[in-house]
């Protein structure tokens, strides 16, 4: 298999090994679910996992934020965290309480509390991972699931795509990018990680929305093709209105990489009904948030493209193109 998510066809195989006899489950397991729900009376646990596999510097940096973008995109704040830290056996302890010191600092801007985990040096590591559990709470009536999307309703994006991918790029190849790209702009595309919480926009918009999404494998190709298989619709995107940075148009295109395939953790994918959409965009804007319309999603299957006034196929990717550059 390549890597990355495994394929929808065999993930919906192995789910069909697990069966939700618990009645406080209200959402469980899916394609293109960020986490599960709990019903808890008055407010719903959220809980969600997810490893950090693809990059090594601030990997810690990465898997606070990446499990609290997931619990975010339910509606709920990130409240509780647990770790497993798998490192290989040339680590040097320092790297051990890097990877600590990382987690505990992260945790903490975000208001969470680190409650667990486990740590071990593992055989056959190249380089350490990290799976991460995040859980938080939210009102009953504010969490968001995907399967409420509805024909019709607007696509919108915050931020820029591919941006987990550039900073991880610029990071791990910056050599190399000195060839195309000046200091200045290796800086800035590293920089780029900071950007990579989506928990304030997401908290705003579970207001408006009626399905949040965090594009990460396979970039916003994949994010929006799992959206859809949610709710069982199409799509219809415009090149044009997707927002990409000169820093990943540079990398993209001196490694070959598709950014719409790209990685993209730090951009919010929205679905929300059109008459809620000029609410969202306006408290958005007052948080500094970037944020774009790029098409809606449609009752007739079709999931395109239109670039240049050709409506042409979106392809699920495979894998994700950061995967060509950071083996």
């Amino acid at each position: 298999m390549l890597p990355g998510k495994v394929p929808p066809e065999l993930l919906h195989a192995i789910l069909s090994f697990f069966e939700i006899s618990d009645k406080r489950v209200i959402l469980g397991p899916g394609e293109g679910i960020d986490g599960a729900v709990l019903d808890f009376g008055g407010e719903v646990l959220v809980a969600s996992t997810d490893p950090i596999t693809g990059a090594e510097e601030k990997i810690g940096f990465y898997a606070v934020h990446i499990n609290a973008n997931d619990v975010a995109t339910m509606g709920a704040e990130p409240k509780w965290f647990l770790s497993t830290v798998l490192l290989p056996e040339d680590s040097k302890e320092e790297l051990a309480l890097r990877i600590a010191r990382e987690i505990g600092e992260n945790a903490r801007k975000l208001g969470v509390t680190v409650v667990g985990g486990h740590t071990e040096v593992t055989p056959g590591l190249r380089r350490p991972i990290i799976v991460g559990t995040m859980l938080g709470v939210a009102p009953r009536e504010k969490f968001v699931s995907p399967e409420r999307i509805g024909p019709g309703d607007l696509i919108v994006v915050t931020k820029w795509v591919g941006l987990e991918g550039t900073s991880i790029i610029a990071e791990e190849k910056e050599e190399e990018l000195r060839e195309v790209m000046s200091e200045e702009e290796i800086k800035r595309a590293k920089g780029l990680i900071e950007l990579i919480s989506v928990v304030r926009e997401a908290l705003v918009a579970r207001d408006f929305a009626s399905g949040m999404h965090d594009p990460t494998e396979g970039g916003l190709a994949n994010g929006l093709h799992e959206m859809a298989n949610v709710a069982g619709l199409g799509f219809r995107v415009f090149e044009d209105r997707i927002p990409i940075l000169p820093e990943t148009r540079k990398i993209c295109k001196l490694y070959n990489l598709n950014p719409l395939a790209l990685i993209s953790s730090g951009m919010l994918l929205i679905a929300l009904p059109r008459t809620n959409a000029s609410g969202l965009l306006q408290r958005l804007t007052e948080i500094g948030i970037p944020v774009s319309i790029i098409g809606e999603f449609t009752d007739d299957g079709e999931r395109v493209i239109v670039e240049k006034g050709r409506e042409l196929p979106l392809e699920r990717p495979k894998t994700d193109e950061l995967w060509k550059v950071v083996a």
